[in-house]
């Protein structure tokens, strides 16, 4: 097991090769190892990310198999299922690291603006549950000045997304609430970057952790 540091640290490396147009070892995605990974796995990361297909998480962390615990779902919302999969990841395999991954030009944040702007009645009701789990985290934005600039706008909306995942996580299980506090399991917000291809992480914890 690698703490949470170190982990982020191999997301941050792992990084830095995508956006530079490097690539990790073939052995990554190797015969042998998908072999030595059906004796079982260990991820060194949770990542909660977004279902978008320009983001896809191993590939933008140069990651092989067996390297992440990946939940997927569009605008990278909390739910109780994806809370259970992160409980299961950190208490049955020992990650350490829980990362909210969002990222620029998310759809899901645009559609979320577009409905806080012109309320609609015939959204389905599934893309709703996605709108309004978001909601909560950006209506208030759109009382500022930022109303007037778009682009800042789905900025801070995509950070203030992450944040409220990411404070959901922390707060919003007891499971994980425990690992907190005695396993020194973290959970940080990241933005990764369709322009640029580099991943920004934020709201990293202090403490005895690092």
């Amino acid at each position: 097991m690698i703490s949470a540091m170190e982990a982020l640290e191999r997301l941050r490396q792992g990084n830095r090769r995508f956006a530079s147009g490097a690539h990790g070892h073939a052995s990554f995605r190797s015969q042998a190892r998908r072999a030595r990974l059906l004796e079982g796995q260990k991820p060194f990361a949770v990542i909660l990310g977004c279902s978008d297909s320009r983001a896809p998480v191993e590939i933008i962390f140069d990651q092989g198999l067996g390297d992440l615990f990946v939940i997927r779902v569009a605008g990278n919302i909390v739910a109780p299922s994806q809370v259970g999969s992160i409980e299961f990841a950190a208490e049955k395999y020992g990650a350490r690291l829980v990362v909210v991954l969002g990222h620029t030009r998310c759809g899901a944040i645009e559609a979320t603006i577009e409905e806080l702007r012109r309320p609609t009645e015939s959204q389905s009701r599934n893309l709703r549950s996605i709108v309004d789990r978001i909601r909560p985290a950006i209506e208030d934005l759109l009382d500022t000045e930022l109303r007037h600039d778009p682009e800042n706008l789905a900025h801070h909306a995509i950070r203030a997304n992450v944040r409220a995942s990411v404070n959901h996580l922390r707060h919003g299980s007891d499971i994980l609430e425990q690992l907190i506090q005695s396993k020194c399991l973290i959970v940080v917000g990241a933005e990764y970057s369709l322009e640029t291809g580099e991943v920004d992480f934020f709201d990293v914890p202090g403490g005895k952790c690092r």
